[in-house]
């Protein structure tokens, strides 16, 4: 069930839960009408995955009713600008059990301290994004790394406080580590790939607009011969030299070049002879 920018109220979303007892999926967005009172009364536990995402009313109390009404939530993504670190702290061990996939989008007032509360609380998480809680550091990482070892999804994207340090502590822990998000994380820099380029686990890495990467970070990446998918979108610096050595990458099946300058159309003709299973998105 998916509501959006809808002005349904509490009472209406507890009669439209009690009516529809085969909702499990539940997606609220842009509802501006209901209140977290509305989430306590109408919640129910066979809720499996909820999404909320830019409904004003929804602050910590929102993850209290969260945390108390449904346990056996197995996703959860929230979008709420005024959540903090304490609202982490409600989920019990009953979603620290069940709960596989967590999503913190631009969740503003997020700190580490937030993160402690979310490692602690959710140990069993396989799929985590912090994108754009743009408070959180690298300390805020070590401890993803150290205490989340299942995870197969880490989306740091937005993060403008991650440096080439958070890429050392996930590429020596996070060893099941399988998508790695890094979007506008404008601090990292070619160290920090040459230490992704130890996990063999890694297939698909999102470097988007990353505007400190070299080429000589694109060598670190040639080592990582399980690569499916690499975005180097909106990278500046990138030339077409260094990108024509992407061709060793030859298990690639997308490779992501829009609005980079060193992606000429030679380079592209080059690539379609070189890497011609590869999908080169212009």
């Amino acid at each position: 069930m998916s509501l959006k920018r809808s002005t349904i109220t509490d009472a209406g979303l507890e009669v439209m839960l009690e009516q529809m007892q085969g909702v499990v999926r539940l997606e609220l967005s842009g509802c501006n009408d209901f209140t977290e009172a509305g989430l306590w009364s109408s919640l129910s536990a066979r809720i499996t995955s909820l999404s909320v995402s830019d409904c004003i009313n929804v602050a910590d109390d929102a993850i209290a009713a969260i945390s108390q009404l449904l346990p056996n939530l197995a996703e959860l993504s929230l979008q709420a600008y005024h959540v903090t670190d304490t609202a982490l702290a409600y989920f019990t061990a009953r979603q620290g059990h069940s709960t596989h996939t967590l999503r913190l989008l631009s969740c503003w007032e997020i700190t580490n301290h937030g993160v402690v509360n979310v490692v602690h609380s959710l140990p069993n998480l396989t799929s985590l994004s912090l994108s754009g809680c743009s408070k959180v550091t690298d300390d805020g990482v070590e401890l993803v790394a150290e205490n989340l070892r299942k995870l197969r999804s880490l989306d740091l994207s937005w993060c403008p406080r991650i440096t080439d340090m958070a890429l050392e502590y996930v590429a020596c822990d996070l060893h099941r580590l399988e998508e790695l998000v890094l979007d506008r994380c404008v601090r990292i820099t070619d160290t920090g790939l040459s230490y992704l380029s130890t996990m063999s686990s890694l297939r698909s890495l999102y470097l988007r607009w990353c505007c400190q990467v070299q080429d000589f970070g694109l060598k670190h990446l040639l080592a990582m011969r399980n690569l499916r998918l690499l975005s180097l979108a909106g990278c500046p610096l990138l030339t077409t030299t260094g990108l024509s050595g992407l061709v060793q990458l030859q298990e690639l099946e997308e490779l992501e070049l829009t609005n980079c300058p060193g992606a000429t159309p030679e380079l592209f003709k080059y690539f379609s002879q070189h890497l011609p299973r590869c999908l080169v998105i212009e």
